[in-house]
């Protein structure tokens, strides 16, 4: 039996710097606003502050990042976050949301923040093509792309509720909802398809779910 290894994927190079806007104003959130529901879809993830003791329950989220194709943009939920611009972006009905593992998103916004997402596709069902466990960003990576998505521990354990977040964080957040906007466009193009709803209520998600299983 063979006992040699693959080769390691070369590593994803992910979104720059100079291409992630902080949400910090009127102005930008207005930028931001026509950017994101100019776009067909868009990629869509939160942070929350981590929670350590056992039943804390947490109060986020702390940080809502959405993503074009070529910009990221971070939402800070602090003590004046764009509200009303968060709010029509992510319950807009014609801009489709894409992220991994996006449950616990929707619920935390839903609690804290009242907002209600729309025409949210989690890639982690859709993605799995029958199987019976979830695909994963760094699994889709690999996949799509054949490179090795570096999801840093230390990072996503920081806190996000910080009103200065470090370059390190803002990279992190801005790819989480980058890269899935990516895999999605090379799953499209591959074949891939968004099954309709087949009722008003029925999300994105479900929708792909049934297409997938």
């Amino acid at each position: 039996m063979s006992t040699e290894t693959a080769p390691p994927l070369p590593p994803y190079q992910g979104i720059r710097l100079a291409d992630v806007r902080l949400v910090r104003n009127a102005d930008d959130a207005s930028a931001a606003l026509a950017a994101l529901l100019a776009a067909d879809a868009i990629g869509f993830d939160t942070e929350s502050k981590p929670t350590f003791l056992k039943g804390e329950t947490s109060s986020g989220p702390h940080l809502i990042q959405l993503a074009t194709d070529d910009t990221a943009y971070l939402f800070q939920i602090g003590a004046a976050p764009a509200l009303d611009v968060l709010k029509a972006i992510l319950e807009s009905t014609t801009t489709l949301k894409v992220g991994f593992g996006l449950s616990d998103d929707v619920k935390r916004l839903r609690h804290k923040l009242g907002i209600a997402p729309a025409q949210v596709l989690d890639l982690s069902v859709a993605l799995r093509g029958g199987q019976r466990n979830d695909l994963g960003a760094k699994s889709a990576v690999a996949k799509f792309f054949g490179l090795h998505l570096q999801k840093s521990k230390k990072i996503s354990t920081t806190n996000w509720a910080t009103p200065r977040l470090s370059e390190k964080q803002i990279l992190y957040a801005a790819d989480d909802a980058q890269v899935a906007l990516r895999v999605y466009r090379r799953w499209i193009a591959d074949g891939g398809k968004v099954a309709p709803a087949r009722r008003k209520t029925a999300s994105a998600h479900e929708a792909a779910a049934r297409t997938a299983d």
